[in-house]
């Protein structure tokens, strides 16, 4: 039982991450304001990083490349019916209240932050100090991505205190992961199932809802600014790949 116990505080700790959004209370709104949308740009080089660096490479190591391909488009078109989803139901007449690209944003990174939940998991039954290795990794590059979604959440509508709680929410699921993952990664592996889902619905949110976004900025110097911030995005998450082996 030693295992699950750092299983737990692991993905527990890695939970709290959420509420590193808190910081954007410390500066006013209106400087908040200036560099939202560069964090929105962030986000999309993470998610476009972890799709392509992360998620749809080790599916390949584990599953057929037509499963992989199907498994991938249902993720896509998964999340363009809950968008559409929400649209209808919380839209009327093109104004909304919360965008729903947030609801998408907390939807991909629950199953994000279950997949980083089963990587903790299976890394502690190999052993504790690679459990704690992998751990730091992991939250090394969930912190800047938690602000990134934070970012994205206000953006879309959510107050700052909501996006907070649901990011909170969204980010427990690491807990769940771990869980399932101790009790059965030692005999069944079904997360490489999910993981060309995840990739499907992250590229989804980054193509389709973030990058439009974007590309309403005029000013020449901000559009630059917020491709260096996809750009670097896209480094954070291959350099994670790199140094993770």
């Amino acid at each position: 039982m030693e295992i699950l116990y750092w299983i737990l505080l692991a993905t527990i700790i890695n939970g709290f991450l959420a509420f590193v959004g808190a910081l954007s209370f410390l500066i006013s709104e209106k400087k908040f304001q200036k560099i939202i949308l560069i964090l929105v740009a962030f986000t999309t080089g993470s998610l476009l990083g972890g799709a392509f660096f992360h998620l749809l490479p080790e599916a390949i190591a584990e599953i057929n490349t037509l499963l992989l391909l199907l498994i991938f488009t249902s993720g896509f078109l998964t999340f363009m019916l809950i968008e559409k989803f929400f649209h209808w139901r919380h839209c009327h007449d093109g104004k909304c209240e919360v965008h729903p690209v947030s609801y998408l944003i907390l939807y991909g990174d629950a199953i994000h932050n279950f997949l980083d939940g089963l990587i903790i998991a299976s890394s502690f039954i190999i052993s504790i100090p690679f459990g704690i290795i992998t751990s730091i990794l992991v939250m090394a590059h969930e912190l800047p991505q938690e602000i990134g979604d934070f970012a994205v959440l206000v953006y879309g509508g959510f107050e700052k205190n909501k996006a907070l709680f649901y990011n909170f929410f969204a980010q427990l699921t690491c807990v769940l992961g771990g869980i399932i993952g101790f009790y059965y990664l030692k005999t069944y592996n079904y997360s490489a199932y999910i993981l060309p889902f995840a990739a499907g619905g992250f590229i989804y949110i980054a193509v389709m809802d973030l990058i439009p976004e974007l590309f309403k900025e005029k000013n020449k110097i901000k559009i630059i600014i917020n491709i260096l911030a996809i750009i670097a995005g896209l480094l954070l998450l291959l350099s994670a790949k790199y140094f993770a082996g």
